[in-house]
C-alpha cells in the first residue's frame, strides 16, 4: 500500500495529462503479457504482424514486467503533449538518470551500450519509440485519444459536482481518498509519502488496464496512471441495446446515439459504434442538444458529446 499526504497546496496543483510516450510504454506489457492485460488481446492481434519488421529491441529491455525506469516516460508538462514533445524531453534527460535507471534493469548488450554512452543510446531508443508508436499506436491513436481525453472531461464534472473526495474516490477501485491521504494498493512495498505542495499528476491510461502505475521518484511530480472508463469496450465494442420505451419516445437512431454515450464520444466514433453515417450523427446530435438531453464539449480538435443529467435518468430508467 502506498499512501500520498496532502496538502491544501498539493489539492490546487493535482492536475490532468494524457501521455502517447506513457503509452507506447505500457502496450508493450499488453504486448508480453496477454493473460493479463486480456482487454487488449484483439488489439495485440492486430498489431503483432506490423511490428515483425519494426527494430525495438533496447526498448523492449527498458520496459520489464516490473519497476520500469522513470526516465523513459516522465510526466508530461502539459496537458495534452504530442509525442515529438515528449521524446524532445526524452533526449535531453541527463546521463546520470539514464545510468541509474538501468542500474535497475537486468543486464543485456541494448542496455550496457546505452549506459556506455546515454546520448547516443538516448537517440536511438527515441527513434525505435517513433517507429513502435507509427506501427501499433498510431492507427488507433485518435480513438485512443479522444477515450483518455473524454475521460479527463468526465472527471472535471465530478470535481464540479463533488469535490476532490469525489474525483479522487472515483478514479479506481485500488485508490481512496479519505482524511486528506490517498491510499494506492498495487505491487509495490509499503510506503508513505508527503507530497509537499507539489500536488499530483493525474494520467488516464489505455494500456494500464488493469491496474494502476505510481511515479513517485525525485525529480517529478508523483504521479497516478490508471484506466479510464470504457477500455473493456476500446478495441471490439459491442452494439448497446436500445431501450424499447426510449426508442418509442426519441425513435430508433436517436436512443441508439444516447444508449451509446456512456462516455464522452466524438461524431466519429458514434457512427463507427451505431452504423449511421456521420451526417446522420451530426443532424441527430444537434436535435439531441436542443432538447437538452446531450452537450459537446472541445478537447483540442475533438468535439466530445455527452449525455446530460436528464438523458442520464432516461437511459437508466429505460434500460
Amino acid at each position: 500500500m502506498l499512501t500520498l499526504s496532502f496538502t491544501a497546496r498539493d489539492v490546487a496543483r493535482t492536475r490532468f495529462a494524457v501521455s502517447p510516450l506513457w503509452e507506447v510504454v505500457a502496450s508493450i506489457r499488453a504486448l508480453n503479457r496477454p493473460d493479463v492485460h486480456t482487454a487488449h488481446r484483439p488489439w495485440a492481434e492486430r498489431v503483432r504482424p506490423r511490428l515483425a519488421g519494426v527494430e525495438w529491441s533496447l526498448l523492449a529491455a527498458l520496459v520489464p514486467d516490473r519497476r520500469i525506469p522513470g526516465f523513459i516516460a516522465p510526466p508530461p508538462a502539459t496537458p495534452v503533449p504530442d509525442l515529438a514533445v515528449e521524446l524532445a524531453g526524452l533526449r535531453a534527460t541527463p546521463p546520470e538518470d539514464v545510468r541509474a535507471g538501468v542500474d535497475r534493469l537486468p543486464p543485456s548488450p541494448a542496455l550496457a551500450a546505452l549506459r556506455d554512452d546515454p546520448a547516443a543510446g538516448l537517440d536511438r531508443l527515441c527513434g525505435q519509440v517513433q517507429d513502435y508508436f507509427d506501427a501499433a499506436i498510431a492507427p488507433f491513436w485518435p480513438r485512443v485519444r479522444a477515450l483518455l481525453e473524454g475521460d479527463v472531461l468526465r472527471r472535471a464534472r465530478l470535481l464540479a459536482e463533488g469535490g476532490v473526495d469525489r474525483l479522487l474516490n472515483d478514479i479506481d477501485p485500488a485508490v481512496r481518498f479519505a482524511d486528506d491521504a490517498l491510499s494506492v494498493a498495487h505491487r509495490a512495498e509499503p510506503a508513505a509519502l508527503r507530497l509537499r505542495g507539489r500536488g499530483l499528476l493525474l494520467v488516464p491510461s489505455v494500456f494500464v488496464w488493469p491496474r494502476v502505475f505510481t511515479l513517485v521518484a525525485q525529480p517529478w511530480q508523483p504521479t497516478l496512471r490508471y484506466p479510464p472508463r470504457g477500455v473493456a469496450t476500446l478495441w471490439e465494442p459491442a452494439p448497446r441495446a436500445v431501450p424499447r420505451g426510449l426508442a418509442g419516445v426519441l425513435g430508433t437512431s436517436r436512443a441508439r446515439i444516447l444508449s451509446a454515450l456512456d462516455t464522452p464520444t466524438s461524431t466519429t466514433d458514434l457512427a463507427a459504434g451505431t452504423g449511421l453515417t456521420a451526417g446522420a450523427v451530426s443532424q441527430h446530435l444537434t436535435a439531441l442538444r436542443g432538447a437538452g438531453l446531450v452537450t459537446g464539449h472541445r478537447v483540442g480538435r475533438l468535439v466530445l458529446y455527452t449525455r446530460t443529467e436528464v438523458a442520464e435518468a432516461l437511459v437508466t430508467r429505460s434500460g
